[in-house]
């Protein structure tokens, strides 16, 4: 038996709380960064664990017996907290999508809470703390920023379009790329949870990421098809369900876009 609307009400409610305290401390922090490698791609900051804990002390208070899958975990690929009891709710955490762009002052960053239930997102948040832009999405709920009702953008691929490319231009994809490059009004973010927040808004037409995370899509996957977008693989696939439980922190390459596109999209990506 699935939640009711009212107890996915307050998981929402509960997870924009949680995205707006995380997101004031981040605008707080970034005046005193300090960002080391990570790996061999990332970076971290002081302020990415500082973040993520406000984040999950205050769901704690809400629902402990709840799971937790985020980001950052000293010494590790990311923490990972298996729920207890039924039934079995994941809170999938970013604490600042976008740690390129903080680490060196940048202020295009995003949070990203999402709710997992059976593998799949049933509640999506992103904040954007600088511009204090709230993006929600639940199921059985439509897409909204700041209160208002969101929609993906109806526009064709041309030169006037906007469309989100990652920064991490895979060869194997270069030819594709070339081609959004060349069609549209391309843009890289530095945050793919910003880059589907704003497919779902309709600011970009579609999104390319091949280099995304479970903690970077959850929320924006759902933004964008609660505002009527698709979101997919690259190989035409479904995103999830996905086993929380079992997920080790491999890349989720994804599509995003308005499906009045979807084929012409998804057709210049199959083509490498």
């Amino acid at each position: 038996m699935g939640l009711s609307s009212t107890e996915i009400s307050y998981l929402l409610e509960t997870a924009v709380v949680a995205a707006r305290l995380a997101g004031q401390r981040a605008m707080e922090e970034i005046r005193f960064i300090h960002a080391v490698q990570k790996d061999a791609d990332e970076l971290v900051t002081e302020a990415d664990p500082i973040c993520q804990k406000i984040i999950i002390d205050h769901i704690k208070e809400n629902y402990p017996d709840h799971g937790f899958l985020a980001e950052e975990n000293a010494g590790e690929k990311m923490l990972k907290l298996a729920p207890r009891g039924e039934p079995s709710i994941w809170w999938i955490i970013d604490p600042i999508d976008g740690t390129n762009n903080f680490a060196n002052g940048l202020l295009c960053f995003s949070v990203s809470i999402a709710v997992m239930e059976a593998g799949k997102p049933i509640v999506g948040v992103v904040f954007e703390p600088a511009t204090d832009s709230m993006f929600t999405a639940a199921v059985g709920m439509e897409s909204q920023m700041n209160g208002s009702r969101i929609q993906v953008n109806r526009q064709e691929l041309n030169r006037f379009a906007c469309f989100g490319i990652d920064s991490h231009l895979e060869p194997a994809y270069a030819q594709a790329y070339q081609e959004v490059m060349l069609k549209t009004r391309f843009r890289c973010l530095g945050s793919t949870a910003l880059h589907l927040a704003y497919v779902a808004k309709g600011s970009l037409i579609g999104s390319a990421v091949l280099r995304s995370r479970l903690w970077d899509i959850a929320a924006g996957v759902l933004l964008v098809e609660r505002a009527g977008g698709f979101v997919s693989s690259l190989e035409r696939e479904s995103l999830f369900p996905v086993d929380v439980g079992a997920y080790q922190g491999q890349f989720i390459p994804l599509l995003a876009g308005n499906d009045y596109k979807k084929g012409e999209i998804k057709k210049i990506f199959s083509r490498r």
